[in-house]
């Protein structure tokens, strides 16, 4: 067997973490979800992960080492910030997305990987809802590098917006907001913020609490 490639260890990594958010730890989950860019791994591999520590084998169970967590951390990271920078501000079709994130989570650097975050406002989930697991750059003020995307709150009184996309923690929420018409896409304005935050939609005006405005995130429209 030859040695695993730095690229199938970081699919295998990312594999493991992805698969464990489902709720699957085991080997042959992981194998099959793998396979398509990891070159066909299988059971030899898995234990080389368990043999370079950053992975271990329990019977039917696989679970990451600390350092294996923390490089599929960190891979998970990046991939879902280049979901959102392609789909959100490139507006790159969904396989185009899912293409070229896989490709750049592999080649961002850490600085890279921040200063994407802060651009993009520090979003909390990737476009299916995924979470996205916070940096050292979201809790770091002030920040060096103004956000293009921004929570409604910090959104400038009277200018127009774009929401780019809703992070509700209930699903219920996002069909609520639906019907009134605020959705990513839709062009609003911010007109209020306390005691409610008050926004237009269109011809309409709508009062949101303040738990369900920090949700929505949005992008100037200029001009």
């Amino acid at each position: 067997m030859s040695p695993l490639h730095p690229q199938q260890v970081e699919e295998l990594l990312e594999t493991i973490f992805t698969e464990r958010e489902q709720g699957r730890d085991d080997p042959g989950a992981v194998v099959a979800h793998a396979a398509p860019h990891a070159g066909a791994p299988g059971p030899e591999e898995l234990r080389e992960l368990h043999e370079i520590g950053l992975a271990r084998l329990d019977g039917s169970r696989l679970e990451l080492t600390a350092e294996g967590e923390r490089r599929a951390r960190d891979l998970v990271r990046r991939h879902r910030l280049a979901e959102r920078l392609l789909r959100d501000v490139l507006q790159l079709s969904e396989t185009a997305t899912e293409s070229q994130a896989c490709e750049l989570e592999h080649i961002l650097s850490p600085e890279a990987t921040d200063s994407v975050c802060t651009l993009l406002g520090h979003p909390p989930t990737c476009p299916h809802g995924k979470a996205i697991p916070p940096g050292p750059c979201c809790s770091a003020l002030p920040q060096s590098v103004r956000p293009i995307v921004t929570g409604l709150p910090a959104s400038e009184l009277g200018s127009l917006a774009r929401i780019v996309f809703i992070a509700p923690r209930f699903h219920d929420r996002m069909d609520r907001l639906a019907a009134l018409g605020v959705i990513p896409g839709s062009e609003i304005r911010l007109h209020q913020r306390s005691p409610s935050y008050v926004i237009e939609v269109g011809e309409t005006t709508i009062a949101l609490d303040p738990e369900i405005a920090r949700e929505i995130y949005v992008k100037r429209v200029e001009g």
